[in-house]
């Protein structure tokens, strides 16, 4: 079940799950002014419920699919009432969508026991770079003292929020010793300065995270840069399901830990 189906990260879910050969529950929830709404992909009509009567909705669905899994990519000022949502009714979800409060979030997943994968970043292959940056950040901390950082991150316009990515890489810089603080943060949403100064292809515009990170040493004789650029979105999708796949696992072998994030996915080796 994919929640937020309208928008194009729901979608490109639903293909990569479809290609996976999941099936794919017809059913999703939305916002209140596109209830009613049937969406279309590969070729499964899913019907969008609004905000109200979810619970009773959820829990029929949950029980005619006891194996359900819920996908969650829908809009920040959302996912903490939709997290509360699923632990009460008690379905395992895994949530990509950023923002909100984390803290509430991880809080809510530990009183309610429900299964969960929780990431600010869906893609495999930049998980293993985050978590390098976090082993970096353990095994060397203090490493950059007195470095100063530059931070810019690019996304497309429809994107509210500050990257999570941005964030979670941030905080390995702060613990290896750089002081940064996250409103310092460049976010580009324009998409004229993201063709003309970040050099995002213009067919990529409307789907796209280009991240940069420059550190430079106090005296201005050294410098780091660190850079990753995705176009489009299918290694997220991809990577959500291979997180669908994990939980799944997890919940039939009843395994005592339930939050999980993408590191976890990542060390279980298994993904395709």
């Amino acid at each position: 079940m994919v929640n937020g189906c309208t928008g194009k990260m729901g979608k490109s879910v639903i293909q990569a799950a479809d290609s996976a050969g999941l099936y794919v529950v017809p059913v999703s929830f939305d916002a209140e002014k596109k209830s009613g709404q049937t969406v279309e992909v590969c070729g499964k009509k899913i019907l969008v419920h609004g905000p109200s009567d979810r619970e009773s909705i959820l829990a029929s669905v949950f029980q005619e699919y006891p194996s359900l899994i819920v996908v969650d990519y829908t809009v920040p000022a959302t996912i903490n009432d939709n997290a509360e949502l699923y632990g009460k009714v008690g379905v395992p979800f895994v949530m990509g969508t950023t923002g909100g409060d984390r803290d509430r979030l991880y809080k809510t997943v530990e009183e309610s026991k429900v299964y969960a994968v929780i990431s600010p970043q869906m893609g495999k292959q930049v998980v293993a770079f985050l978590a390098a940056m976090e082993i970096m950040a353990e095994q060397f901390p203090g490493a950059f003292s007195g470095y100063s950082l530059q931070v810019m991150e690019s996304h497309q316009a429809g994107k509210l929020d500050t990257s999570g990515t941005a964030k979670a890489i941030i905080s390995c810089f702060q613990k290896l010793g750089v002081s940064f603080d996250m409103d310092q943060i460049q976010m580009i949403r324009d998409p004229k300065q993201q063709i003309e100064m970040v050099g995002v292809p213009e067919e990529h515009l409307s789907g796209h995270a280009f991240h940069l990170y420059h550190l430079t040493s106090p005296d201005q004789t050294v410098s780091f840069e660190f850079q990753h650029n995705v176009c489009g979105r299918s290694i997220y999708a991809e990577g959500t399901v291979d997180a669908i796949l994990f939980l799944a696992k997890k919940v039939k072998s009843k395994a005592d830990k339930r939050l999980y994030n993408m590191i976890d996915v990542l060390r279980e080796g298994n993904m395709k």
